[in-house]
């Protein structure tokens, strides 16, 4: 510094801007989006949850609404039904998804892009398309039914109002999503280590079992997880195969539309089922953050 530069002194204290106003600065520029889903998200969950406990005049509190849909049979079946087709979704989804994500890491640039750009189309494709699509191939006289019974084949495709024919119309979207969900994972996986474990002499089942699985299982787990919250939630979907039909596949979300539709089971019982949704989503969350949290120490 040389001597005709003058030194100009330090702001004084009062002049320093507190940590409140930091704080708001810099939470500033995402206020309009916490706004946001403060009212689209938030606001409608504790409005559910108020719901879920008010009695028959909407101003008291009463544990009725909850005691009458866990004792309900048919409400218990719903729960059931939905939580095990959420498991077995998911888990064709991981059987399906997990090689394809593998092979798919390994492609080349060109390749690779292609196929993210069908399976992107496939993952957002749901609701109503789906529904007219499973009738348009699997129907009675749908493409592919018609198509097989041509061939001298007796085909008799799942009614799309039953078990398995949810499951064939959920796994067109969420074997894709599992697919996008799971593929930034298998970077981890290094040819490093595969070399490493030849030199070893090393099986390629001793590999996946000692090195490939335990690195990809957490992430994995946590994919699978999404796979499952998401197709317990799913409403556009089931609504649209089954709709009112009284022979459909008791599910959360085929509950809460009856229910909406014609007040069947009287007006609480959509939000103690929204709620219960919400809980599983929460777990969910929770459980996720875990797999990712331990498989996160393979970055470190």
């Amino acid at each position: 510094m040389s001597a005709g530069t003058p030194v100009v002194p330090p702001p004084p204290e009062a002049a320093r801007p507190s940590r409140a106003a930091r704080l708001v600065g810099d939470w500033l520029p995402a206020l309009p989006l916490i706004l946001v889903a403060g009212a689209l998200l938030l606001a409608p969950c504790f409005v559910m949850l108020r719901a879920s406990f008010a009695d028959a005049t909407g101003t008291g509190f009463t544990l009725g609404n909850w005691i009458g849909v866990l004792g309900s049979r048919t409400a218990r079946a719903a729960i059931l039904n939905s939580l095990l087709l959420g498991f077995s979704v998911a888990t064709i989804a991981l059987l399906i998804g997990a090689p394809l994500a593998w092979v798919l890491s390994r492609m080349a640039r060109g390749s690779r892009s292609l196929y993210l750009g069908l399976l992107n189309v496939a993952a957002n494709f749901s609701g109503i398309g789906i529904g007219f699509a499973f009738v348009a191939a699997l129907g009675t006289y749908g493409m592919v039914t018609l198509m097989v019974r041509a061939a001298g084949l007796d085909m008799v495709p799942p009614a799309a109002n039953s078990f398995w024919g949810l499951v064939l119309a959920y796994e067109y979207t969420n074997v894709p999503m599992f697919v996008l969900f799971s593929l930034p994972s298998m970077a981890l996986l290094r040819e490093e280590w595969w070399e490493a474990a030849q030199c070893c002499s090393a099986t390629l089942l001793q590999f996946w079992r000692h090195v490939g699985w335990p690195v990809l299982r957490p992430f994995l787990l946590a994919s699978w997880l999404l796979i499952f919250t998401w197709s317990v939630g799913m409403y556009g979907t089931p609504v649209a195969l089954m709709g009112g039909s009284p022979a459909a596949y008791p599910l959360i979300t085929i509950d809460m539309s009856r229910t909406l539709q014609g007040s069947l089971f009287g007006s609480q019982r959509m939000p103690v089922m929204a709620v219960i949704l919400m809980i599983f989503a929460m777990v969910s969350l929770l459980l996720f953050r875990l797999f990712t949290r331990r498989g996160l120490k393979w970055l470190t």
